[in-house]
C-alpha cells in the first residue's frame, strides 16, 4: 500500500472536505476521491460517508486513523534517519502568540539563518487553543504556550522561561511616579486596554479586577497588543504587558511603570504532538528557541 494514499485519508478526515483536502494536497478533487476509493478497497471498509455536508469519518474510519497515522509518522522518521548526516533543512511551522512572535522569535529565526541556513521557520500567530488544534492537526510542529499549566495526553511540553509582566501607564497619568502603590480597588476604577480573550496574563488581570467587590473595570480587549500598548502610550488607560514587548517604550519614556500589586511571572512552555517525532529541523528549532529565553 502506498503511504499517499494515507496522508490523503490523515487530509481528508482533517479538513472533512474533499475539496479542502485536494486543496491541500494540490490535487485534483477527482484524486482525491480515486485515491480514497482505492484505500477503502485495499482496507475492505467504507472511511467516510459522502454527505452534502461533507465527508465525515465512519466508525471504522475513526478507529483506522489513528493506525494510519503511526504508519505516516514511521515514514517520517524513516526520512529523518537517512537524512541525519546531511545539512539540517526543511520547513518547520511554529505557533505563538502574538506576544511571542512579535518580542522573541525574529531574533530566534534570525540566529538559526546563521547556523542553519536552509531552515526555514514559519511562524503563525496563535492563541493556545489555536495552537493546540494546529499540533494535533499537523498544521504546526511546535508551538510556544504563555500557560501556567499544559495538560494534555497528546501534547508533550517543556517549560523553557517565565516572562515578567510590567504594569503600565504614560508618564503623565495619575497613577504614574506615586509614592504609594496601587490597590486592587483603585485600579479597578481605571481604563484597562488589553490583549484579546484567550491571553492568559490578560484573562488573569481581569479577574483579579473584575473579583474587586462592587467594582466594575472598564476593559477594552485587543487582538493586537499593538493597539493596546497605543491606546496607553496616549494616556487613554493601563495595561499589562510581558516586559520584553515595552522594553524600548520604557526606555524611551513613552511608558512607565505602575506600582501596584505584585503580579505572576507568565511560564513559557513549548509544545509538540507527542505521537509525532521531531524532524531535525524541528529539532534546531527547539534548540535556539530554548538558547534564547534561557540566555534572555
Amino acid at each position: 500500500m502506498e503511504t499517499r494514499l494515507l496522508q490523503t485519508f490523515a487530509t481528508l478526515a482533517r479538513t472533512g472536505s474533499f475539496t479542502a483536502a485536494a486543496a491541500e494536497l494540490r490535487l485534483a478533487q477527482s484524486t482525491v476521491t480515486v485515491q480514497i476509493k482505492a484505500l477503502e478497497k485495499a482496507l475492505g471498509t467504507r472511511l467516510f460517508d459522502r454527505l452534502a455536508r461533507g465527508a465525515p469519518l465512519t466508525e471504522d474510519g475513526r478507529r483506522l486513523l489513528a493506525a494510519a497515522e503511526e504508519v505516516l509518522e514511521a515514514e517520517s522518521r524513516l526520512f529523518a534517519a537517512a537524512a541525519e548526516d546531511g545539512p539540517v533543512s526543511g520547513t518547520v511551522v511554529v505557533g505563538a502568540g502574538e506576544t511571542l512572535c512579535s518580542a522573541h522569535l525574529p531574533r530566534v529565526i534570525a540566529a538559526l539563518r546563521e547556523l542553519h541556513p536552509q531552515v526555514e521557520v514559519q511562524l503563525e500567530p496563535r492563541g493556545t487553543s489555536a495552537a493546540l488544534a494546529g499540533l494535533r492537526s499537523g498544521e504546526l510542529d511546535l508551538a510556544l504556550l504563555l500557560e501556567e499549566c499544559v495538560d494534555h495526553a497528546d501534547i508533550t511540553t517543556e517549560y523553557i522561561a517565565a516572562q515578567p509582566l510590567d504594569l503600565l501607564c504614560a508618564p503623565g497619568h495619575r497613577l504614574a511616579d506615586r509614592d504609594r502603590p496601587a490597590t486592587w480597588r483603585e485600579l479597578a476604577q481605571e481604563d484597562f486596554f488589553l490583549h484579546e480573550q484567550g491571553c492568559s496574563y490578560s484573562d488573569w488581570l481581569a479577574g483579579q479586577l473584575q473579583a474587586v467587590p462592587g467594582a466594575h473595570p472598564r476593559m477594552t480587549r485587543f487582538g493586537s497588543i499593538e493597539a493596546a500598548r497605543s491606546c496607553v502610550t496616549a494616556g487613554l488607560g493601563l495595561t499589562v504587558l510581558p516586559h520584553a514587548n515595552v522594553a524600548d517604550a520604557l526606555r524611551e519614556g513613552r511608558l512607565t511603570r505602575v506600582t501596584g500589586p505584585t503580579l505572576p511571572d507568565v511560564p513559557v512552555h513549548l509544545a509538540h504532538h507527542s505521537r509525532r517525532h521531531p524532524t531535525r529541523a524541528a529539532r534546531a528549532v527547539v534548540g535556539e528557541v530554548v538558547r534564547h529565553f534561557r540566555a534572555a
